[in-house]
């Protein structure tokens, strides 16, 4: 067997034994690079580790980091309270409140399991607490995820743009961020009109239409004998609040949902959670304006943050995704080892004399799409473009386009009950209807995994984009 299959053969070990079993993928990663080349390449530990990504493990390091502080100051759930506040009685815009939530959380540097995992408790409660679909609650904050994912200073947005400029390929970042975006926006339009957003509508407007004039209390109906008191209206009687819904006697027995954080006061933001605001925003212009380094910018941010309230950040290293971490840089390791063995120009040969190079694209999207509904989008994106570079060094197939349809397919179908966002979503349903979220979520993945590969393709690689 030639070296190229040898590394090919360990990588498909890799993803499969991580997959079945309960090993970390990135520490697979590295075994594989030790073993493969140290017995098979010749090679010593000091050049397996030279493949090692430096620039990635800053960048990793630096935004999750910086993220636990704002987690952990507080300064997460605030602004969570505060967008929700502003959607008043309005139950329709509660679930676009949780896309546009998580999609500035990974935005600004959170890793999506990371970001789901924040939202999908808080998502999943106001479905519960105002009868909306969990499907269309938990698929709208795993695309959120998704839409912000790939900006410039987001996780998946830095693993492709950094994988891209070490192969001196074309790339267009604010591009393959705005793509990305459009395309989770449109596809949670018809998630909304599919599960329920209709209904949420007419309740809304139902809303409007009983609301008294100078009244800021509106009433929904929810079912005979039930109401939606938003804003702050009278507690009913023989009814007690609590920090997720109604409680106590009285009435058809069923949850009687409250206003979003009724009985918290206004409060103004303290100053750790304007000192953090600030410098989310300073790493956003540091690195979009000024080109500052990433992993850096946000480093040095968490450290001033961390001189200034060293109480509210001395547990965030601990919060750091390190397992995500440990993921990026074995795969990565991996893949080097396969660039210098040769592997990934001799890939890229098979793959240009497939007849179509357009229908060698799609493969390559769908092969991302199908694995990634299984296996981490991370990882896939670390190894996968590295693969496709060759193919798209031949210049027959427009590199930024196949860059953005490969990033689309393997990010959408996170929302497969088998991935870590969708498992999430899964986790926070109501008990008696976790089955039905799962068969749903298994469906929609399923499908995504067909759907989101020929779609991104029409759009992006078709029209040759780059």
């Amino acid at each position: 067997m030639s070296i190229e299959l040898i590394t090919i053969v360990a990588l498909a070990l890799v993803f499969l034994i991580a997959t079945i079993l309960p090993v970390h993928m990135g520490a697979l990663a590295f075994v594989a690079a030790f073993v493969v080349g140290t017995a098979f390449v010749g090679e010593d530990t000091d050049d397996i580790v030279g493949g090692f990504p430096g620039d990635l493990f800053v960048i990793l390091v630096g935004v999750t980091l910086l993220f636990a502080i704002a987690k952990g100051n507080g300064t997460v759930d605030r602004l969570v309270q505060l967008a929700v506040r502003a959607v008043g009685g309005r139950i329709a815009l509660i679930p676009w409140v949780m896309f546009g939530v998580t999609a500035v959380l990974t935005a600004v540097g959170a890793v999506v399991p990371a970001a789901v995992a924040i939202i999908a408790p808080i998502g999943m409660g106001f479905a519960q607490r105002y009868k909306i679909n969990p499907m269309l609650m938990g698929l709208l904050i795993i695309n959120g995820a998704s839409a912000g994912g790939f900006s410039p200073i987001s996780i998946f947005g830095s693993i492709v743009n950094g994988v891209v400029a070490r192969n001196n390929l074309p790339s267009n970042p604010g591009l393959l961020f705005v793509s990305s975006f459009v395309f989770n926006l449109a596809l949670s339009i018809v998630v909304f009109l599919m599960f329920g957003g209709r209904e949420l509508l007419r309740r809304s407007r139902d809303a409007a239409g009983s609301s008294g004039a100078g009244d800021d209390r509106v009433a929904v109906a929810a079912e005979p004998g039930t109401s939606l008191a938003l804003g702050g209206g009278a507690v009913p009687h023989g009814r007690s609040r609590t920090v997720t819904g109604w409680t106590g006697s009285g009435g058809s027995g069923a949850a009687e949902p409250h206003g979003p954080d009724d009985d918290e006061p206004h409060r103004p933001l303290e100053r750790d959670h304007v000192f953090t605001i600030l410098g989310l925003v300073a790493l956003a212009v540091g690195a979009l304006a000024f080109g500052l380094d990433v992993g850096f910018t946000a480093l040095t941010v968490a450290a001033v943050l961390s001189v200034i309230s060293p109480s509210s950040a001395k547990a965030a290293v601990g919060q750091v995704a390190w397992p995500t971490v440990l993921l990026i840089c074995g795969i990565v390791t991996f893949v080097s080892l396969m660039e210098r063995v040769g592997t990934i120009d001799w890939l890229g040969n098979l793959v240009t004399t497939i007849g179509s190079p357009l229908l060698a694209a799609i493969i390559i999207c769908l092969i991302g799409a199908i694995v990634s509904a299984f296996a981490s989008t991370t990882g896939i994106l670390g190894a996968l473009i590295p693969l496709a570079v060759p193919f798209l060094l031949a210049g027959e197939v427009g590199a930024v386009g196949l860059i953005i349809a490969l990033s689309l397919s393997s990010s959408v179908v996170d929302s497969s009950p088998f991935s870590t966002s969708g498992a999430l979503v899964v986790a926070n349903a109501p008990a008696d209807q976790t089955d039905r979220v799962f068969r749903g979520l298994m469906i929609w993945g399923f499908s995504m995994c067909a759907v989101a590969p020929l779609l991104s393709w029409l759009i992006f690689v078709v029209p040759g984009w780059g």
